[in-house]
């Protein structure tokens, strides 16, 4: 008896057909209903706060107040449909527009044209507050406010360090290196100065030089996670009166809002994530295959490594993992792409610990997967030498790549693992 699985590929679909006994698991996302009226959710979400007294019990109408938003890297999240119900809410408590002030969370981003402002927070709030950008390259905007207990200094922009009331807001997903997004992750790196996210963002690397990677600064892992310790630490500095953040469903909209307590609202979310984003599995396979859903989850190598780390996740060690990634645009970003001209993953480590970055980081992981792993990767023809380049091994159909898998690992009675939506879905081992 054989399962048959349509996979997302580019545009569109690759047929699978397996035999039902060799499948292990099919790691799918939980269904959620998406929330229909967002404005009435944000209130309720305000109205409801966890860990915190409402809004109105804590600012004062002569409060300057700082919300910080994420930038349109971050374009899932939607500003623009949650600003002005929590913009209102502040107006109720007293506080007029003139004392709000948006502050873009860029971390070392480049900085919003004003079109990419009214595109990401539309022409309400553009019109209603004012908004400036925290760009970590600006030195001079910058404030130290003290030093965590693992000797990071923490510069925060001067508007947010000198505002009476900050209000975090944003979305939480997993994070392949900060356990999740959302919460803290607004203060560092987002409206931190370069040294401090510098400075944080090298927990992800070994202790030891010519180790690689943390072992402990993984998706979905908090406690442990020096990474995200430093980072609360950062965020308990700035003192923040309040958080607004979203949780996404698979399909992109708005599952859930939680709101209240900086930490403990935040803490919930990620709860809320788990539950339809972390996938119980009871074993690891010896073959995963893994898609991203398709376009526009598989247009780069780059986008397309959030499905690798997931698919890994689920393998055994010596096993093999095959993702059907399209790469339309495979050389796309340059600052991920360039990072394989480091050829030896000891040259990469020791370039991303002069200067840390998160394709670099990324650049790093794959490579280091693909000596734990047999790394397949199904794509366009034309990407081959890309690919090997990358140090991984390209198929150009999944026939290809599974004769490939058979021949590595030997046998025919291995046990198989499928991913539709990779990009998405974590595995989470029981236990």
């Amino acid at each position: 008896m054989f399962t048959e699985f349509n996979l997302g590929y580019g545009t569109g679909e690759i047929n699978l057909k397996l035999p039902k006994k060799q499948i292990l698991h099919v790691i799918e996302g939980n269904h959620v209903e998406p929330l229909t009226d967002i404005p009435a959710a944000v209130k309720t979400a305000l109205a409801n706060p966890i860990g915190s007294p409402r809004l109105n019990q804590i600012v004062n109408k002569d409060d300057k107040v700082c919300i910080i938003v994420s930038d349109i890297t971050r374009a899932w999240v939607r500003n623009d449909l949650f600003l002005p119900p929590l913009i209102d809410e502040l107006n109720a408590c007293g506080v007029p527009d003139s004392n709000i002030t948006l502050v873009v969370a860029l971390g070392a981003h480049r900085h919003h044209t004003p079109q990419e402002n009214l595109s990401t927070y539309g022409q309400e709030v553009v019109n209603r507050v004012a908004i400036e950008q925290s760009c970590a390259l600006d030195t001079d905007n910058f404030v130290k406010i003290g030093t965590t207990s693992h000797g990071v200094d923490t510069c925060i922009h001067k508007t947010v360090a000198q505002s009476d009331k900050v209000i975090l807001t944003g979305g939480i997903v997993y994070h392949l290196m900060a356990g999740f997004g959302g919460g803290r992750k607004s203060i560092m790196p987002g409206v931190s100065g370069y040294g401090s996210i510098q400075g944080n963002h090298r927990f992800c690397l070994h202790d030891i030089v010519g180790q690689g990677i943390s072992a402990d600064c993984v998706s979905g892992k908090l406690c442990g996670n020096m990474m995200n310790e430093n980072m609360t630490e950062m965020a308990a500095m700035v003192k923040p009166a309040f958080l607004l953040n979203a949780v996404i469903t698979p399909e992109g909209q708005f599952a859930k809002f939680v709101a209240g307590h900086w930490q403990e609202a935040w803490l919930e979310g990620c709860h809320a994530v788990e539950e339809i984003f972390g996938v119980p599995i009871t074993a690891k396979a010896d073959l995963v295959i893994g898609s991203a859903g398709g376009f526009p989850k598989d247009i780069n190598l780059y986008q397309g490594s959030k499905t690798i780390d997931n698919a890994f996740m689920a393998a055994k060690e010596g096993g093999v993992v095959i993702v059907l990634l399209e790469c339309r645009d495979i050389k796309e970003p340059p600052d991920f792409s360039g990072w394989f001209d480091f050829v030896s993953l000891h040259e990469r480590e020791l370039k991303l610990r002069e200067g840390f970055t998160v394709p670099g980081f990324i650049a790093l992981k794959c490579g280091l997967i693909s000596k734990q792993v047999s790394l397949i990767i199904v794509t366009l023809p034309e990407n081959k030498d890309f690919v090997e380049k990358a140090g991984l091994i390209p198929a150009a159909s999944l026939e290809e790549a599974m004769a490939i898998a058979e021949q590595k690992l030997g046998r025919k009675d291995y046990s198989v693992t499928i991913m539709p939506h990779a990009a998405n879905t974590v595995p989470v081992m029981k236990g």
